[in-house]
C-alpha cells in the first residue's frame, strides 16, 4: 500500500524518521481535484475554466479535466500538520498571472460554526462553505521571473499571506513550465 504521506518515505525507503529532517511540500498557487467528491473551494464559473485552460489541468492519462478552486488554507494547514512540512514550493504562480482578485480560503462553516480546522469527518466537508479573504491580483506577467524582487508586488504579497498563515517558508517558486523558470529562495537539501 502506497502512502500519500511524508512519513511514507520512511517506509518505502526503509529508513528511520530521525534521518529525514526538511520536508518540503509541493502546493499549487490554487487548488485542484480529480474526480468526484467534496471541494469546498471549487471555483464553477469563467475564472475556474480560465484556470483549468491556462494551467493545464487535465488528467495526464485520461484527459478528463481537473476541478479547480482557489487556495484552500484549511486544507493546507492540515498537510503541514500531518506531514511536518519546514517548506514549500509553490507550483504555477504564473497561472494567477491577470486574474484581478485572488480568494484564498480561511476557514469553512458548517450552518453557522465556523471551522478553523479540517473536518473529520467526510459529511462535514461535504457541506462546508468557504469564509474567503481576497486579495489583490497582479496584471504584470511572472513568467520566467528568476528573481523574487522581480515578481509584481501583488505576487509578493501573495506569497507573504501563504508564509504567514502556514506558518512556514515558501523556499521555491515555479514561475512557468521550464525546469529553470524557478526562483530559489532557501536550498533546503
Amino acid at each position: 500500500m502506497r502512502q500519500t504521506v511524508a512519513g511514507g518515505a520512511c517506509t518505502g525507503l526503509g529508513v528511520g524518521p530521525t534521518k529525514i529532517s526538511k520536508v518540503l511540500g509541493v502546493v499549487k498557487a490554487y487548488t485542484t481535484r480529480v474526480g468526484s467528491g467534496p471541494f469546498p473551494t471549487e471555483i464553477q464559473d469563467r475564472v475556474g475554466e480560465d484556470l483549468r485552460q491556462r494551467g493545464g489541468e487535465f488528467g495526464a492519462t485520461t484527459g478528463r479535466p481537473r476541478r479547480c478552486g482557489w487556495l484552500d488554507f484549511v486544507g493546507l494547514r492540515h498537510a503541514v500538520r500531518i506531514n511536518g512540512l519546514t517548506g514549500i514550493a509553490l507550483t504555477k504562480l504564473d497561472i494567477l498571472d491577470g486574474v484581478g482578485t485572488i480568494k484564498v480560503c480561511v476557514a469553512y462553516r458548517h450552518g453557522k460554526t465556523p471551522m478553523a480546522d479540517f473536518p473529520k469527518e467526510c459529511s462535514l466537508l461535504e457541506k462546508a462553505e468557504p469564509v474567503y479573504e481576497e486579495i489583490q491580483g497582479w496584471k504584470e506577467s511572472t513568467t520566467g521571473v528568476r528573481k523574487f524582487s522581480q515578481l509584481p508586488r501583488n505576487a509578493q504579497k501573495y506569497i507573504g499571506k501563504i508564509e504567514k498563515t502556514l506558518g512556514i517558508p515558501v523556499d521555491v517558486i515555479s514561475t512557468g513550465q521550464r525546469r529553470d523558470e524557478l526562483i530559489i529562495l532557501n536550498k533546503q537539501f
